[in-house]
């Protein structure tokens, strides 16, 4: 079994990606997508959104980083690929699950899975630029309207050159809402020969268990569930080799806050950095009551030296500016 942390636009960044990897269990993560449109992209596009491949792209922790591009087309996606790939990408994943209004309009992401064909046109012509070492591997939900294409899209997908299919178990009109419809992830992996990774709505691990019951595969990736719940990725893989992991306890939640926090206030501006901050705060009481008492007093704040002093931190702070 491997588990892999999602690329979660906006949310997910170099920084998330640092602090959850740390915890374990993660195999391997993906970069926000970089959006590909009518030209080769500079390299501040790639290093921007995936700074991790001056450092072999790893997270700090040793986690590989993948990464994404979305795109439709296949000579312009073929062409950023193989500049990502001479930038250090260990493997190229593409994005066909994205299901933004906006981004579906530009003709990126979840609405191409209305066209089959150019599907395979953009994995044919992608794993033909890039490296035979180097796997091109795709996202993908289970259809736009509804799924009753999405074995024809996996099929175009897999013949286009597809090493593996990640399926998130619900269509671009259902969007984030519940239930995931894991019963499809188990259709499409009988249909294809690579393997399938399964994604959507689990949040704990009886979620894991009954997904991969449903299912029937065996690897994961796991994005709000795991932003909400920092040690699930740990706690699924003792639970898959019959052991029991005590839930990670608040005081560890918030040394991770802290690690978080430390990166935020210095990377980013006065005026987004809090933001950031509320945004995992907000994720994290779902599990935590102690997360969302923290986001009650913070919600408001945008000075940092008191929120250095909410987080029980203004020393370490101090300490970092030094």
């Amino acid at each position: 079994m491997q588990i892999a942390l999602a690329p979660m636009e906006g949310l997910v960044d170099e920084i998330l990606r640092d602090v959850l990897t740390r915890v374990g269990g993660i195999d391997w993560c993906v970069t926000e997508f970089i959006r590909v449109s009518e030209r080769l992209l500079p390299v501040g596009s790639f290093t921007r959104l995936a700074p991790e491949l001056a450092c072999g792209a790893q997270t700090p922790a040793g986690t590989q980083l993948r990464v994404q591009l979305l795109g439709s087309d296949p000579a312009c996606l073929a062409d950023n690929a193989a500049l990502a790939c001479e930038l250090g990408a260990p493997v190229i994943d593409l994005n066909f699950g994205c299901p933004a209004k906006t981004v579906n309009k530009s003709r990126g992401g979840s609405v191409l899975l209305k066209e089959p064909d150019l599907l395979h046109d953009i994995l044919y012509a992608v794993r033909k630029s890039v490296p035979k070492q180097i796997a091109v591997t795709a996202k993908m939900r289970l259809g736009y309207d509804s799924p009753d294409g999405v074995l024809d899209c996996a099929r175009a997908l897999e013949s286009g050159g597809a090493e593996q299919l990640v399926v998130h178990a619900r269509t671009k009109r259902d969007g984030y809402k519940p239930p995931a419809h894991w019963e499809w992830i188990a259709r499409v992996a009988d249909t294809v020969k690579v393997p399938v990774y399964a994604n959507g709505e689990v949040w704990c691990v009886e979620d894991w268990q009954r997904c991969r019951e449903v299912s029937g595969v065996e690897d994961l990736m796991l994005g709000r569930g795991l932003v909400s719940r920092p040690d699930l990725a740990r706690q699924i893989v003792a639970a898959r080799a019959g052991e029991y992991l005590a839930p990670m306890p608040w005081s560890e939640v918030l040394g991770l806050l802290q690690a978080f926090w430390l990166q935020v206030r210095e990377r980013l501006t006065e005026r987004s950095a809090p933001g950031r901050l509320k945004q995992w705060l907000g994720m994290l009481a779902r599990n935590y009551p102690e997360a969302f008492d923290l986001f009650t007093r913070i919600k408001r704040e945008t000075d940092f030296a008191r929120i250095d002093a909410l987080l029980g931190m203004s020393g370490l702070a101090m300490v970092s500016q030094d």
